[in-house]
């Protein structure tokens, strides 16, 4: 079983590259499974996210709250930051109506999910952008509705419904958090429950292959209906993805962070929180009806960055911080 283990680890990339590529391939052969797979998202990032959080000690967590200087960087980064850069992209898009609340509903909302799986798996503070989790949710519950009524008008406020952020974040976040906190009490006196934490530890790649396939499967299909129309957007989220590093590289060097920190900070403000606003992209009347599929659309954009994200950011920030 090491053998195994060790294997996928090394070979993490290509295996994550191959997720993606057969998740494409099983959409646009099977686009009758599409419901299946949504249905199975959630579900498939809550089991990942708990392995993710069986790996954080959560008294790692608690003293992460005393890094007042990485917490701030982390949200002036994605509340003050990100939507200057955000309002000067969706621009480019502002003469539709449909693509212009997806791209700002994905990108102005941080990932509060799979950032702290590729984060980890970057080397970068998983633990302290964990303990962020819950202000970077809070705040872009409260902040959305305003930045997109200055960004797009009153009429793309009236159409949100905040319902689904809450719900996913019980689903995603909080309930594999008690469920990971329950299992590492366990373990103290418990051979099973050290055992759950040696598997799901070794299990990690192909979750996260599994999730990458599932997301990618459930969205192809739609997405390539109005391929011609999303084609717009694709350039805005890679340009998103190019700049977030530089500006998260600026940030970590302007408050001294250290090394972990500065790659944690790099993935929160190049992740967005994708999967968590596709039910209130979906929830849009018909005349906005394109704009969840400009939102999965960053999702499909920004999953294959994160593979390049995951080899790249670590190289970048050692040799320019040391």
């Amino acid at each position: 079983m090491r053998r195994i283990v060790d294997w996928w680890d090394t070979h993490q990339v290509a295996l994550y590259i191959a997720a993606i590529l057969a998740g494409g391939v099983f959409g646009v052969l099977a686009p009758a499974a599409a419901p299946v797979l949504s249905a199975a998202t959630n579900p498939v990032l809550a089991v990942l996210l708990f392995a993710t959080f069986l790996g954080v000690p959560l008294i790692e967590v608690g003293r992460s709250f005393k890094h007042v200087r990485f917490l701030g960087a982390v949200l002036v980064v994605n509340f003050v930051v990100v939507p200057l850069i955000v309002f000067g992209l969706s621009r480019f898009v502002a003469d539709d109506q449909g693509l212009l609340v997806g791209v700002l509903l994905v990108l102005l909302t941080p990932c509060v999910d799979y950032v702290i799986v590729f984060t980890g798996l970057a080397g970068g503070a998983k633990a302290r952008l964990l303990a962020a989790t819950p202000l970077l949710m809070l705040l872009q519950i409260v902040l959305l509705p305003g930045y997109l009524w200055l960004f797009a008008g009153s009429d793309a406020v009236q159409h949100i419904e905040l319902a689904p952020f809450v719900e996913a974040f019980l689903i995603i976040i909080v309930i594999p958090l008690i469920a990971a906190a329950i299992v590492q009490a366990i373990a103290r006196g418990h051979r099973a429950a050290r055992a759950i934490e040696h598997f799901m530890a070794g299990a990690m790649v192909p979750l996260m292959m599994l999730t990458l396939a599932v997301v990618i499967g459930s969205q192809i299909a739609a997405v390539g209906g109005q391929a011609l129309t999303l084609l717009r957007v694709v350039p805005l989220y890679a340009a998103f993805l190019i700049i977030m590093p530089i500006i998260g590289l600026a940030a970590g060097r302007l408050t001294r962070l250290d090394v972990p920190e500065t790659r944690a900070l790099i993935f929160s403000g190049s992740t967005r929180n994708s999967l968590v606003v596709l039910p209130l992209a979906l929830a849009l009347p018909a005349q906005l009806a394109i704009a969840p599929l400009a939102v999965v659309t960053q999702t499909l954009v920004e999953l294959v960055g994160m593979v390049v994200f995951v080899q790249l950011i670590p190289r970048i920030v050692r040799s320019r911080q040391q």
